[in-house]
């Protein structure tokens, strides 16, 4: 099963945070916007 969110990146200084606004609680941070992404996927 595949499903497909939307994904709301910020920068705060070095770091990007990813998060979902369709599943509360979800989000992830990387140093890159890749990483960011990647980590919220998890």
């Amino acid at each position: 099963m595949h499903n497909e969110f939307t994904a709301i990146f910020e920068q705060d200084g070095d770091w990007f945070i990813a998060y979902s606004l369709e599943i509360p609680g979800a989000n992830g941070q990387g140093r890159t916007k890749d990483e960011a992404r990647q980590n919220l996927a998890e």
